[in-house]
This record gives C-alpha cells, structure tokens and sequence, in this order.
C-alpha cells in the first residue's frame, strides 16, 4: 500500500492563459474517474539574481515578490473555480510554486498518480517555455505524464471512444499496457492494441514473409495480452497487427480514440520500436490526450 500521506493525486500547471485550459480541464475530469485529489500548481518567474540589481530602476524586489504573490493567488483562485465547474465535488489542492518549476515539478512527480501537461502554446508555467516543461517531465517524471494539446480536435471523440497503446514487447510497453488496461477500465471503452513487426520495410523485401509469418505474430500478441485480459474482464481489447510504418498507424487510429499511451525508460531515453521516434511522433502530431507511462 503506498504511502499516502504525502499523495498529491494529480499534478497540473497552470498560468490563466486560455492555454492552460485544456490541460486543467482533463486533468480536472482524470481526477473525478480517479477519485484523487487534484492539485493545481501555478510557478512565478524566478527573482532577478541580485547584480543585476545594480542597474535596476524599477520596483523593490520585495514589492516584485508581492506582486508575483497576488498574481499567483489570482491564477490558482481562477483555475480552482475552472475546475469546480468541470467536475462538481473533485478534491483540489492549489500550490504555488516559487523558483525554478521543473525541479520542483519533479519534485512533485514522485508523489503524484499523474502529471499533467500541455505539449505547446504559451506557457502553462509563467516564465518557461511549454516545451521545456513537457519535455524535462516526459523523459524525466517519476509518475506517468500526460501529454495535452491547448487547441482540441475539430471534432471532440465520442464517449465511447477506444483508448489505444503502442506495444512492441519492451518492459517500457509492459508498463504502457498495464497503463491503458486501468484507462479502458476506468473509462469503460475497447482498448486498441497496436503492434508493429518492423519499423519500415520501402521496398517490400518482407512482404511476402510477412504474409506467412502474420498469424503466429498474431498468436503471440494475443499471449501477450491474455495475462492482461484476465486481470481486466470488463475490457474489451481490440488487436491490431500491423507490418510497417508504425507511426502512421498509431495516428491513425488515434484519430478516433479519447486516449493514447506509450512507455519510456528510466533515465530519458523514448525506447522500442513502438516507444522511440514513434512515441514522439505522436505527441507532436495528434491532438488527441498521449499518456507516457514512466518508469515509477
């Protein structure tokens, strides 16, 4: 049983631009499915260091710290509102963050079910790129990280939508299988498992092994899952074998999916056939939700 006295449930960021929205709202409607507490971070830009002091014109440091303390309040006072509103009885924690956010979100990480995170756009974390955030927390989090773009599908999926999970038989797929197995679960939808044999065959030089090789591939994949499938009766699991070109595929069937999951390794490193120039693909393409399933 893992300690909860320090559990902060799910971990998103936030500033009050329109682009931290998405990420709060889905990390807001994660915890009501959960039924965690949802805590809200907000990081001020770090104080300027003190020689540059010198030069400095402008208000008193100290009145600079007031000020980043009203606006926080602000922020997070908003944000817990925008969440409320989402999932009506959702437990919610707000926590300012003071110096540098990654660290600290790191910090966080170990404690956390879930971190949260938009993949672009301004901000969600004043002061830093949104692209620095995702990136240090996705190769570097303790806990799984999700993945949430600020500008949604022109179409939102249905709520019967499949999760879907890249698997390639890595232990970092291992990790993202038993990831989306509790999504499915939670969510009650099928779950779409993508395989891929190769990475990329241009000139067709497999195709016809492939041809023979195909249905023990197959029966291998279903092994695979069956441990899986009996642990979680109440999911419906989807196999999907495919030859090459893993990457479109996965997009392709993220198109109609409410989730995607991949795994990473311990120490940064996206990794596997299905886990490594794939896994990025992904995030950079879809606007669907991309959960990694860290190493924890």
């Amino acid at each position: 049983m893992p300690d909860q006295s320090n559990h902060v449930g799910i971990v998103v960021g936030v500033d009050g631009s329109a682009a931290s929205t998405a990420p709060l709202r889905w990390a807001t409607q994660e915890a009501a499915m959960r039924n965690v507490e949802l805590t809200i971070v907000h990081a001020a830009a770090p104080p300027m260091p003190e020689s540059s002091l010198i030069a400095w014109s402008g208000p008193a440091p100290s009145e600079i710290l007031r000020r980043q303390k009203e606006e926080a309040d602000r922020v997070l006072t908003a944000a817990a509102k925008t969440a409320g509103d989402t999932a009506a009885g959702v437990r919610i924690h707000t926590e300012p963050i003071d110096g540098a956010p990654v660290p600290a979100l790191l910090d966080l990480s170990e404690k956390a079910e879930l971190m949260v995170v938009g993949r672009r756009g301004g901000s969600s974390l004043t002061g830093v790129t949104f692209g620095s955030v995702s990136n240090a927390l996705v190769h570097h989090a303790h806990c799984p990280v999700a993945i949430i773009h600020d500008e949604p599908a022109s179409a939102a999926p249905s709520a019967d939508a499949p999760v879907v999970v890249g698997i390639d038989g890595s232990p970092a797929s291992e990790r993202a299988t038993a990831l989306a197995f509790d999504e499915a679960s939670w969510r009650g939808v099928d779950l779409v498992a993508l395989h891929a044999s190769v990475d990329s065959d241009p000139f067709g030089i497999h195709e016809l092994e492939w041809a023979v090789a195909e249905p023990k591939a197959m029966e291998a994949l279903a092994e695979r899952l069956a441990g899986w499938q009996e642990r979680y009766p109440d999911v419906n699991v989807q196999r999907v074998l495919i030859f090459d070109r893993p990457a479109h595929h996965l997009l392709e069937q993220a198109e109609t999916a409410q989730l995607v999951v991949v795994g990473s390794r311990g120490h940064g490193e996206l990794t596997g056939r299905l886990l490594g120039s794939v896994s990025s693909a992904v995030m950079q393409a879809t606007h669907t939700p991309v959960i990694v399933a860290r190493p924890g």
